[in-house]
């Protein structure tokens, strides 16, 4: 991803530039440690750049947390803020691309965007990881008259196939750069036909990253009509093991299992698993009734939370473990005298979201945008703001 390496530089300059610049907004001062965060508005999107001191090099690079999809955009902030400076760069990667910024279509959605959305298909289906794109493409060609939500944690994955889905003249996919195990609770019950999820990490050593688990289960069986399923493709057979017992944990639910089924298309890593003769398994869990409307009444609004002198000495170090969640001040960062920005991990511990919350002398709010309307996610919240007042 974009960043710059520039030789060692005061970073009191950056007081100056938040008065001149029309792109950088604050300076964020960690508490601990030398790094800071850079509050930047461009092309109509707020989002950090880091910076990382060191004796040699100072590296300036893009926030996992708050980074636009738009690339293009970090770039030019980057070099933007550099000039502003004056910074003398010693390496960077953040040559600008010539072709059209795909990441601007109609079929690109954010996660805010199903808070209030119409489906253009009577049919959904959604496909959790998608990769190289190969399955999801081929199902959409397969079924115009269905809608397809491929969801992709992985940036460049979810490029290519913005790019695709322009070149091959589909209408029919969404695109969703966000976590699966968050994103269903934004759809409506009995929505879906199918969720796939093929191939997904096995996370052995961290089984509470899987995308499978008995809530992700859940939530797969309200969104999926009567006779609709949820389709487990995987190499793993620790994964499969872990899916079945999970799978039969659940009441009401028509489980079935196929072994080295072969698909009309296949990945080019199935490919070579086939023919180094590895078992695949299929695991399909189909739903048998209906479920009630979801309907979530919640406001991520802070109220009258405000910044007071030595809050962030109040806040808890170590992460509060809660009946059903959590929630961890993980960094704390000073904007002057009387503002703090404060990383925060929170929500539900197989499902965490990652936030900052950005405490004024007179208002309180997620930067830069609220969390998904979760149950969960609420209940954290309102231990977040017991926290902060």
């Amino acid at each position: 991803m974009p960043h710059l390496k520039v030789t060692p530089f005061d970073s009191s300059a950056l007081d100056e530039a938040v008065l001149q610049s029309d792109i950088i907004t604050f300076r964020a001062k960690a508490l601990k440690g030398e790094d800071e965060l850079i509050g930047v508005e461009h092309g109509g999107e707020e989002f950090l750049l880091q910076i990382k001191p060191d004796e040699k090099a100072t590296l300036i690079k893009y926030d996992k947390v708050t980074r636009p999809l738009k690339v293009n955009l970090l770039k030019e902030a980057l070099d933007r803020v550099s000039k502003s400076l004056g910074l003398e760069i010693l390496s960077s990667n953040i040559a600008l691309s010539n072709t059209k910024p795909v990441l601007s279509s109609e079929y690109f959605k954010k996660i805010e965007d199903f808070e209030e959305i119409s489906f253009p298909k009577e049919k959904v289906s959604v496909e959790v990881g998608f990769g190289s794109g190969r399955h999801l493409l081929y199902q959409a060609k397969k079924n115009p008259d269905t809608l397809f939500i491929g969801l992709e944690i992985h940036t460049p994955s979810a490029q290519q196939v913005l790019k695709q889905i322009e070149l091959q003249g589909l209408d029919n996919i969404w695109v969703v750069n966000y976590d699966a195990r968050l994103f269903l609770e934004m759809l409506p019950s009995n929505i879906c036909e199918q969720i796939f999820v093929h191939f997904p990490v096995p996370w052995d050593k961290k089984p509470h990253r899987r995308v499978i688990s008995p809530s992700f289960l859940e939530e797969s069986m309200r969104v999926l009509g009567v006779g609709g399923r949820l389709e487990l493709r995987t190499d793993s057979d620790k994964y499969f093991w872990y899916a079945l017992e999970t799978f039969f944990a659940v009441p009401k639910v028509e489980v079935e299992v196929r072994k080295n089924e072969a698909l009309e298309v296949t990945s080019k890593y199935e490919a070579r698993w086939r023919r180094q003769q590895k078992d695949i398994y299929d695991v399909y869990v189909k739903s048998q009734e209906n479920s009630e409307p979801k309907v979530l009444n919640i406001d991520f609004n802070f109220n009258i939370v405000k910044y007071r002198k030595g809050l962030e000495e109040t806040l808890p170090k170590k992460a509060i473990v809660l009946d059903g969640y959590f929630v961890h001040f993980e960094r704390m960062y000073k904007i002057g005298e009387e503002k703090l920005l404060v990383k925060c991990a929170f929500g539900s511990f197989d499902r965490p979201e990652h936030k900052y919350i950005l405490i004024e002398e007179n208002s309180c709010r997620y930067f830069v945008s609220p969390p998904v309307k979760t149950t969960v996610n609420y209940d954290a919240h309102k231990k977040i703001m017991e926290l902060l007042s």
